[in-house]
């Protein structure tokens, strides 16, 4: 099992290019719904805000569990892609990201990040909103990318 925080932050990535529009239609599955409500309780019990879910976010995370599965990876390719176009069409401030696969829960992706200052420091950071994709491969592996924007 394998997580990852931002800091390999490589700007290649082979995906069909990321739509210039703002996407305003999600269906959030229930790992998802889960692990948005695992980072908010997670953020409340410690004196944060909670994060408010954004489509648009959850979409572009989306894309990326989409690459990762489509090239077997795990890793940040295309993250200055995703950040930008969040930053374009949300104005926001700054943007984070968190994935993570193999893990067979939303909890268990969750506590790994929580066990590494990186993810954790995502979790934990100055952030008002975020995006949430869990999707699995062909053979039910699951991954999972979080983006947390401050907008």
């Amino acid at each position: 099992m394998n997580s990852c925080s931002n800091d390999s932050n490589e700007s290649e990535d082979s995906t069909s290019s990321t739509p210039e529009v703002l996407v305003t239609d999600y269906v959030y599955n229930q790992s998802e719904l889960a692990l948005i409500q695992l980072v908010n309780d997670y953020r409340l019990s410690i004196g944060l805000n909670a994060l408010q879910e954004v489509n648009h976010i959850s979409y572009q995370s989306s894309l990326h569990n989409e690459y990762m599965i489509a090239n077997n990876v795990m890793n940040h390719n295309g993250f200055d892609k995703r950040a930008q176009n969040i930053m374009k069409f949300l104005n926001a401030k700054s943007v984070a990201e968190n994935v993570a696969y193999e893990y067979i829960t939303s909890e268990s992706a969750f506590n790994a990040w929580l066990v590494s200052s990186g993810h954790k420091a995502n979790i934990e950071g100055d952030y008002t909103h975020f995006g949430i994709a869990v999707k699995a491969d062909a053979k039910g592996k699951k991954y999972y990318t979080a983006i947390f924007a401050k907008i």
